[in-house]
C-alpha cells in the first residue's frame, strides 16, 4: 500500500493551499489514484474555515498517519522548481524520523519540476512563454523580467537562469530582451549569484521605461506573489520612481493547466523507478541497530 503526496514548501496564505489542492485533485484524476496535498511547513497554521473547513496538513504528520493506516511506501512529489534545501535537507531528516517509528516504510522523492540532468524538457518554459504572450502589449516591444523569490542555493538560481535563457530563445521575435531577477537575497558576497534584484533591474536604463512584463516564476499565490504581496509593492515603488515605466505581471506558473502534465511525468518516473531525487529504503534490523534506531516489538 502506498500514499502519494504533492508537497510544497508551505504558506500561511489560504490561496496557496487552495492551489495545491486544485493541482493534487487534477493529478489524482489523471493518475487514477489519490494524490494528497501537503506542505512541508506553515500551512497547518491556516484557520480551517479559510480553507473550506478542511484543515491544511503538513507532510510529516500526514505521512505518519498513512503509515499507521498500513502504507509501506511514501511517494513525495515536489511542487518545487529545483532542488531547494527544503527537499535535500529538511525533507530527508523529517522522513528519517518517520522511518524511526515505521522501519518498514520506504520513502521516494520525485524530481522537482526542472530536472537539470534529465531529458531536455521544454514544457515548463513553454508555460512561461504562454503567460508572457498573454500580457504583451498590442503595440511596441516589451522587455521581460523572469523573477523568482531568490535562493541561498546556487543550483536553484541556476534553474531560474536556465529558464531565462530558454525563454529568451522562445520569445526572440516577440520581445526586446529577457533578463532574470530575484525578489530578494541574503546579505553577503556569497549570495551575489542572486543578483540582480528586481528593484535594481527596474532602475536600469533598459528596464526603467516602457512596457515590462514580469514573468512570475512562482507556483502559488502567497505573501510574495499574491495580490498586494512583495512583488506588487516592488513594482509599484519602481513605477513611482520612473513615471514612464509600465509593469505588467503574468499569471503564476502553478496556476497554468499545463503544470499537471509535467508533475504527472515526474511522478510516473518516480513510480517506475526511472528517475527520482532521492530514496530512503527500508532499514534492515542490523542497520537500524547500528544507527541507534530501536525497532518496535515484534520487528
Amino acid at each position: 500500500m502506498r500514499a502519494i503526496f504533492l508537497v510544497d514548501n508551505g504558506s500561511k496564505r489560504p490561496q496557496a493551499t487552495h492551489n495545491l489542492r486544485r493541482v493534487a485533485a487534477a493529478l489524482s484524476e489523471q493518475l487514477g489514484e489519490t494524490v494528497h496535498a501537503a506542505s512541508l511547513l506553515h500551512s497547518n497554521k491556516i484557520p480551517a474555515e479559510e480553507v473550506d473547513g478542511i484543515p491544511a496538513i503538513t507532510l510529516g504528520p500526514a505521512a505518519e498517519r498513512s503509515a499507521e493506516a498500513g502504507a509501506t511506501e511514501i511517494i513525495v512529489l515536489p511542487f518545487f522548481f529545483g532542488p531547494s534545501k527544503a527537499l535535500t535537507g529538511y525533507l530527508p531528516e523529517r522522513m528519517a524520523a518517520l522511518q524511526a517509528r515505521f522501519p518498514n516504510v520506504t520513502v521516494r522523492v520525485a524530481q522537482p519540476l526542472v530536472d537539470e540532468l534529465g531529458n531536455n524538457d521544454l514544457r515548463l518554459v513553454q508555460l512561461l512563454a504562454d503567460n508572457v504572450r498573454a500580457q504583451l502589449p498590442a503595440k511596441g516591444a516589451a522587455k521581460v523580467a523572469l523573477v523568482d523569490h531568490g535562493s541561498p542555493i546556487p543550483d536553484v538560481t541556476a534553474v531560474r537562469n536556465r529558464l531565462a535563457g530558454q525563454l529568451s530563445v522562445l520569445l526572440a521575435d516577440e520581445v526586446s530582451c529577457v533578463a532574470a531577477a530575484s525578489m530578494e537575497r541574503r546579505k553577503g558576497d556569497e549570495y551575489r549569484f542572486n543578483e540582480p534584484l528586481l528593484e535594481h533591474l527596474l532602475d536600469t536604463p533598459e528596464f526603467s521605461s516602457g512596457d515590462v512584463v514580469l514573468a512570475m516564476l512562482f507556483l502559488s499565490p502567497g505573501r510574495h506573489a499574491g495580490e498586494g504581496g512583495d512583488i506588487a509593492e516592488i513594482c509599484a515603488a519602481a513605477e513611482q520612481r520612473h513615471p514612464r515605466l509600465r509593469v505588467t505581471t503574468t499569471a503564476l506558473v502553478g496556476e497554468h493547466a499545463g503544470i499537471v502534465e509535467i508533475l504527472h511525468a515526474r511522478l510516473q518516473q518516480a513510480l517506475d523507478g526511472e528517475r527520482f531525487l532521492l530514496e530512503l529504503p527500508v532499514l534492515h534490523h542490523d542497520a537500524r541497530e547500528a544507527e541507534g534506531v530501536t525497532p518496535p516489538k515484534g520487528a
